[in-house]
């Protein structure tokens, strides 16, 4: 099983990359392949909407560092995407990314054309805030997924959400996070 993680963190050792990190390790054991990819070590730009991937292009025509990490998403069984709340939403590194996948949405994904991404790959979505109250955020993991599902055709989708994990990078992830880290990465590699 080949895995791509993407840290959408701009800290490299923030709460959502030890989330990951557990995740990865654990698929690693269980003889996974993973690569994993940090957002904010990359030069690239976000979506121009000049719309070349629904006319000219079946594929972002920006030449930037992305262009390699969107085609490895397509190669991959499973995709990891990781991130922290800031101000109320993702970080701008995993938006800018997100709005270049408009590039695998075929010509017709308004009438409901399937991705041009092969259908049914796992998704992980993790993503930690500071805040501890549970109600607060909770929409952002479910409406990224229910966007990810619809537009890149992602089959079994899981969500760790870490909620009052401290803020300003202090790797303070609770054990059970860890453990839901673990426990998914089980699912996802034997099932």
């Amino acid at each position: 099983m080949k895995i791509i993680c993407l840290n959408g963190s701009p800290r490299k050792n923030s709460n959502s990359a030890a989330l990951a990190k557990r995740f990865t390790d654990t698929a690693e054991r269980l003889g996974a392949k993973v690569e994993t990819i940090v957002l904010n070590d990359l030069r690239y730009r976000g979506c121009q909407g000049c719309l070349s991937c629904k006319t000219t292009s079946d594929k972002c025509v920006l030449d930037d560092d992305l262009a390699k990490v969107l085609e490895s998403l397509k190669e991959a069984d499973a995709v990891v995407m990781a991130m922290p709340v800031y101000c109320s939403d993702v970080p701008g590194q995993f938006k800018c990314f997100l709005d270049r996948t408009f590039s695998y949405m075929s010509p017709g994904y308004r009438e409901g054309a399937p991705s041009r991404v092969p259908a049914g790959k796992k998704l992980v979505f993790i993503i930690t805030q500071g805040a501890p109250m549970e109600d607060l955020f909770a929409d952002i993991p479910k409406r990224y997924t229910e966007f990810l599902k619809r537009s890149m055709g992602f089959g079994e989708t899981y969500i760790i959400r870490g909620v009052g994990v401290g803020g300003g990078g202090a790797v303070g992830v609770p054990d059970q996070y860890l453990r839901q880290a673990e426990e998914i990465a089980r699912l996802v590699v034997q099932t």
